[in-house]
């Protein structure tokens, strides 16, 4: 299926590993121009030279900290006309409320709120302008199942996942629509970190913490990146031009509800 993406101009934030690098490949695979993103320039370099081998793309490195207005600006210079933006970031550590103090609330705030609505604010216009856009925010499952332990994350992206759903409604009367990805229980770096934790809470080995973590998927098993970054291309695509403003469950089948 031909996706209409060929020379569509992408930013992925975050995308030096895990989700956002998964991303970062199937829009190239598809013809995008991408623009990958993140703080440590030696991962983005290992980044762009992964997506080299794998696919044979060129994509733009962009050293930045999205959590900062001047990192923010940085990426927005590199690619002003951008019309694909997938908003990620590195969720806060677990926890319980009396852990976070008001320092982790701004910077959760900072990182899972504010800097993807100001990336959408920035580049919404151009997208409108253009009649063409694709908004894609990485959030997570607890914004529809919270969980004790996330509840600090949950907060934040839960508000952006509301900003998102209202802006929608103008957006894409102009072809520009924005949608949501909740993952949960992908192999990334993120799973294997809440893995060493388990180990260092409950004394158990990792073999037994990974087994503990598949028991709850209904697939029985964790999740494949390429299977995300996959499912953010079709979202991204012309073919999916009359759905916006939905929140998409990646979580081999666990959520239990129906909304």
């Amino acid at each position: 299926m031909d996706l209409g993406l060929i020379g569509k101009k992408a930013i992925v934030c975050a995308s030096s590993q895990g989700l956002g690098l998964a991303c970062a490949k199937s829009l190239a695979r598809e013809g995008c121009e991408v623009f990958i993103n993140g703080r440590d320039s030696e991962k983005l370099k290992n980044a762009v030279n992964l997506i080299q081998k794998e696919i044979g793309k060129n994509v733009h490195p962009v050293v930045a900290n999205i959590n900062t207005e001047q990192g923010r600006q940085l990426l927005i210079n590199t690619c002003p006309e951008a019309d694909i933006l997938i908003n990620n970031n590195a969720g806060p550590s677990p926890g319980k409320l009396e852990d976070w103090d008001r320092k982790s609330w701004d910077e959760a705030i900072e990182a899972n709120m504010l800097a993807p609505i100001f990336l959408i604010q920035a580049l919404i216009p151009g997208m409108r302008s253009r009649k063409f856009g694709r908004i894609v925010n990485i959030t997570s499952a607890m914004v529809k199942s919270p969980s004790p332990t996330m509840g600090l994350s949950t907060a934040c992206r839960a508000a952006l996942t509301a900003l998102s759903k209202s802006v929608q409604r103008e957006a894409v009367i102009d072809n520009v629509t924005i949608n949501n990805l909740l993952p949960e229980r992908f192999n990334t770096d993120r799973q294997r970190f809440m893995v060493d934790r388990m180990v260092k809470l409950r004394g158990i080995t990792k073999e037994e913490a990974i087994n503990e973590i598949v028991q709850t998927i209904a697939a029985g098993r964790m999740g494949d990146p390429l299977e995300f970054g996959d499912t953010c291309a079709f979202i991204c695509s012309n073919q999916a031009s009359f759905m916006s403003g939905q929140n998409i469950q990646l979580d081999g089948g666990s959520y239990r509800g129906l909304i």
